[in-house]
């Protein structure tokens, strides 16, 4: 194949790769639902700011009891308690979480609750040179009797 046709069979491959992926454009997050959205946004509000003052009673509160916490450095945590001494040990007095502006994103789970999709940093007050890079984390909330709680988390570093 002479360098001339070869130019054409890329040009080619890259206008039908650019038709392709025209289709599948990624739309910028609008909420589908607004009211829920405030609801999610806010319940995260009130989880981390109970996270930030070691306010381990309202942590507790809003954990599901069959909570599943997925990390991707410690993996599966199941279990409610061990995450509040978790969070006792290692977390209060030292650990302080920010959510990015902007980033959370939710989605309605019919006939369950909603999931919460977002970017966060956490500064280490113990490691004050050490980088907070912005991270991923997806919950998952249930809402029962007009309460929410937090079934799963995935949290990505």
């Amino acid at each position: 194949m002479n360098l001339k046709n070869k130019f054409y069979t890329v040009l080619f491959i890259a206008l039908v790769a650019f038709t392709a992926n025209a289709q599948y454009k990624i739309r910028e997050y609008v909420p589908a639902d607004k009211i829920l959205y405030d609801q999610i946004e806010s319940m995260d509000k009130v989880f981390f700011d109970a996270y930030n003052s070691c306010d381990l009673k309202k942590q507790e509160s809003i954990y599901s009891d069959t909570i599943e916490f997925f990390h991707d450095k410690a993996g599966l945590i199941n279990s409610k308690s061990e995450i509040i001494i978790g969070t006792k040990n290692n977390i209060c007095g030292k650990v302080t979480r920010y959510i990015i502006p902007g980033s959370i994103e939710v989605y309605p789970i019919h006939n369950y609750g909603a999931v919460e999709i977002g970017f966060h940093r956490f500064y280490n007050n113990q490691e004050p040179d050490a980088e907070s890079k912005p991270s991923k984390f997806i919950i998952i909330w249930k809402k029962e009797n007009e309460n929410w709680t937090i079934t799963k988390v995935v949290s990505l570093h």
